[in-house]
């Protein structure tokens, strides 16, 4: 793959074993604790009325980055998170992460959206310049997590 490469951003409506694969080949670029997801799994995430996955493909189907976009309401307004945000090495600098941020942001607009938050380790400073540009600002919070394993 090269960065001359059109592509294109879309969102899958079923699981299909290509998909599959291609979302496993990604996923420890995103995380080495990440587990494989099955077809039954990936199935029951893109049919989820609150998540909308974004891929980015060239023109032979080969996906070169994904993105989640997860939509709720709360008592104070419809929110939006994105989350697992993954450009596979071999195409990063393409503005593949731009684009699929951007279709994001589109939709949880469309959507009504009123806040989209997201989350990046602090070593990932390509991120953080990719989300401080197109308009992200660092929040003043802390992210605390339970891992529910663990009761």
């Amino acid at each position: 793959m090269t960065t001359s490469i059109e592509w294109r951003i879309e969102q899958p409506v079923r699981s299909t074993p290509e998909l599959v694969l291609a979302i496993n080949q990604l996923l420890p670029q995103l995380s080495q604790r990440a587990s494989p997801i099955t077809l039954e799994s990936l199935d029951e995430m893109i049919t989820a009325p609150s998540s909308h996955l974004f891929v980015a493909q060239d023109s032979d189907g080969r996906v070169g980055g994904m993105l989640t976009l997860v939509v709720f309401p709360i008592l104070t307004g419809q929110r939006a998170w994105i989350e697992d945000v993954v450009v596979d090495t071999a195409v990063r600098g393409a503005g593949l992460g731009r684009l699929l941020t951007q279709k994001a942001i589109m939709l949880a607009s469309e959507l009504g959206v009123t806040t989209v938050d997201l989350t990046s380790r602090s070593g990932r400073v390509a991120a953080h310049r990719l989300y401080e540009s197109v308009g992200f600002v660092v929040r003043d919070t802390s992210v605390y997590r339970f891992v529910v394993e663990a009761i």
